[in-house]
C-alpha cells in the first residue's frame, strides 16, 4: 500500500533542461503531479501550462525550498547538469530536508560519486546510458536494449533466419546460445510470453534476455544469418 501511495504522490523535479523536462512531461503524461522548480525566468514561462506546477526559484537555497513545501514530498529529482556545484547544492538540500527518495543527474563518474556520498539514493547517467544503448542498437541486429547492469540485459530484435519456422523448444536458444527468448510479437499482434511450443515467424520480433556478451553474439549471429 505505500509503494502504490507513493508513485501516485506528487514528484518534485529542480531544473528544467532536456532531461527534467522530458522527465516531468513523461510524468504528466502518466497522470502524475508534478512541481517543478526553476531558477531560469524564460523556461518557466515556456513551460507553466505544459505541467502542473511550475515556480521560479533558487533551489540551492534550502529556505526557498522549505517555502516551497520540498520537505512534504516523497520524491524529488535533481535535473541540474550545466553545474555541478549547483546539482551537488540542490541534491543536498533536499537529503537535508529528508525526502524518502531523491533522485539526481550525473554528468559523470566523479559528479556520480558526490551524489552518491552526500546521500542520493538514486544517480542516474543520461548521456553515457543512452551513449551504450544507441552503441549496440547500431552495431547489429538489435532493435532495443536495456542493461540492469554491467552483464545483463534484455534486447528487441528480429530472429536468426534457422530459427525461423521452428518453436522454441526445438532451437533451444539457451543451450546453443546462453540466452532466453522470453517474448515473441508477431506483425499486427501484441508481445506475449514465449512458450516451448510458440513459433517463431520470419517478420517476428523476439524479446532475449542474457548476459550482455552472450545477446551481443546472438544478435551478430542473427545478422549473418539473414
Amino acid at each position: 500500500m505505500a509503494d502504490r501511495t507513493r508513485r501516485q504522490s506528487p514528484v518534485l523535479i529542480v531544473g528544467l533542461g532536456r532531461f527534467g523536462i522530458s522527465l516531468a512531461t513523461q510524468l504528466v503524461d502518466q497522470g502524475r503531479e508534478v512541481l517543478a522548480v526553476e531558477r531560469d525566468h524564460g523556461l518557466v514561462q515556456r513551460y507553466a501550462d505544459a505541467l502542473t506546477h511550475v515556480v521560479e526559484a533558487d533551489a540551492t537555497d534550502i529556505e526557498a525550498l522549505q517555502q516551497l513545501g520540498a520537505q512534504d514530498f516523497s520524491t524529488a529529482v535533481v535535473g541540474v547538469g550545466t553545474s555541478i556545484e549547483s546539482s551537488v547544492l540542490v541534491a543536498v538540500n533536499l537529503v537535508d530536508l529528508g525526502i524518502n527518495q531523491v533522485w539526481a543527474k550525473a554528468i559523470n563518474q566523479a559528479h556520480g560519486k558526490i551524489l552518491t556520498r552526500i546521500g542520493c539514493h538514486h544517480v542516474v547517467f543520461p548521456e553515457h546510458d543512452a551513449g551504450v544503448r544507441v552503441a549496440h542498437l547500431v552495431a547489429n541486429q538489435m532493435m532495443d536494449f536495456i542493461e540492469f547492469d554491467e552483464s545483463f540485459a534484455i534486447v528487441k530484435m528480429r530472429p536468426p533466419r534457422d530459427v525461423i519456422g521452428h518453436s522454441i523448444d526445438y532451437c533451444h536458444p539457451r543451450r546453443r546460445h546462453k540466452v532466453n527468448i522470453v517474448g515473441i510479437k508477431a506483425p499486427g499482434g501484441p508481445f506475449r510470453f514465449a512458450q516451448p511450443e510458440t513459433i517463431i515467424g520470419a517478420d517476428d520480433v523476439i524479446i532475449v534476455s542474457g548476459h550482455v556478451r552472450d545477446l551481443e553474439r546472438f544478435a551478430d549471429y542473427s545478422e549473418q544469418k539473414r
